[in-house]
């Protein structure tokens, strides 16, 4: 009788191990997979140069152009694009748990746009030419338009992810045309912005990057942090405050987490797409719906998608460069259009 009944708990058992085997193992297929791509990150270019030599000036600086052009390029752009994407996986992740929705990302939901909206009107209106003077009108704008979706698309008990695409969609259209048309009415702005608005990781001012990697860190602490009670929120509020959570602070927690992460990245790089999208639907192939786990690879899975594409963004027409915002939005566009296609989008 023991026999018997012990029998069914062996069984359980297995398959939690080897989830728990699988998520630990890719995870640090994916950190060694981030290596590799830190790594050719700062090897490969535009220009071709001796891996060698590379390699002995990163660790020897020299007045030689090869150790110009690592230290002074390629390594402060290696390092933003880390942080870019890591913060725009994260606030992608914590965007789609929120929501319930599979298809929220800052880009598809307007919250970038928000951001760009924010800094038109500071280059137009207050002459801020920095990233430092973006960031907080960035942050402005991913706000107002991060609680324009949520209210829109009903976030909470009347979630439908239709509505939520649709008031995404809306409000690109509005964001857009106020952006063109203070634009084309004011030529000294659209010059400053033309450049930030493709989504590029190069020729960025390096100098006033250390105060926006300070507000990625805490974004990304703030994700990291709140992953087990977003478990609880995706069961439903009254489920979660039976479990000890509190649904509010939740939610108000995970709004301003992703108000800082698209802030800060947007505000660094200018809008890219799709990153936000594509890496928790990779994550969430491996790791199942546990957000703890999801927001862990999306750590280390949004800085390899943004190196590969920067990479090659760089050698696809060399030695000219494409901006890493469009390489990006070629890769994530076929992946939103099959999950599009899905012949049921269901609720997370």
């Amino acid at each position: 009788m023991t026999q018997v009944t012990g029998a069914p708990a062996v069984s359980l058992e297995k398959p939690r191990v080897s989830r728990s085997r699988r998520r630990w193992t890719g995870l640090w297929v994916g950190v060694g997979l981030l290596l590799v791509a830190v790594a050719l990150s700062i090897a490969v270019g535009s220009r071709s140069t001796d891996p060698a030599e590379v390699w002995r000036v990163l660790w020897d600086k020299d007045d030689s152009s090869t150790s110009i052009i690592v230290h002074s390029l390629r390594l402060p752009r290696t390092l933003l694009a880390i942080g870019v994407g890591a913060s725009l996986g994260l606030a992608g992740t914590v965007m789609q748990a929120l929501t319930r929705n599979p298809l929220a990302e800052p880009g598809l939901l307007g919250v970038n746009l928000g951001a760009s909206t924010g800094v038109v009107l500071a280059i137009a209106y207050l002459g801020v030419t920095t990233p430092v003077g973006y960031v907080w009108f960035a942050f402005v704008g991913a706000a107002v338009t991060s609680a324009a979706v949520f209210a829109l698309g009903g976030a909470g008990r009347a979630l439908t992810i239709e509505k939520q695409i649709l008031s995404g969609v809306a409000l690109t259209s509005v964001l857009g045309a106020v952006v063109w048309a203070i634009l084309v009415t004011q030529r000294e702005a659209f010059d400053r912005y033309r450049h930030w608005d493709v989504g590029s990781l190069s020729d960025r001012d390096t100098s006033a990057m250390l105060p926006v990697a300070l507000l990625m860190v805490v974004g990304v602490v703030l994700a990291l942090a709140i992953g087990g009670q977003l478990n609880a929120l995706s069961m439903g509020d009254e489920s979660a405050t039976a479990l000890g959570a509190h649904p509010a602070l939740i939610r108000g927690l995970g709004f301003l987490a992703v108000t800082v992460l698209c802030g800060a990245a947007t505000s660094a790089s200018g809008p890219i797409w799709f990153v936000g999208l594509a890496v928790p639907y990779a994550a969430r192939l491996v790791t199942g719906s546990d957000n703890r786990w999801i927001l862990a690879y999306s750590l280390v899975l949004g800085p390899i998608l943004m190196l590969g594409s920067d990479i090659l963004a760089r050698v696809l027409v060399a030695p000219a460069e494409l901006p890493v915002g469009v390489v990006t939005a070629f890769l994530g566009a076929p992946l939103f259009i099959a999950l599009c296609r899905r012949r049921k989008l269901r609720v997370l």
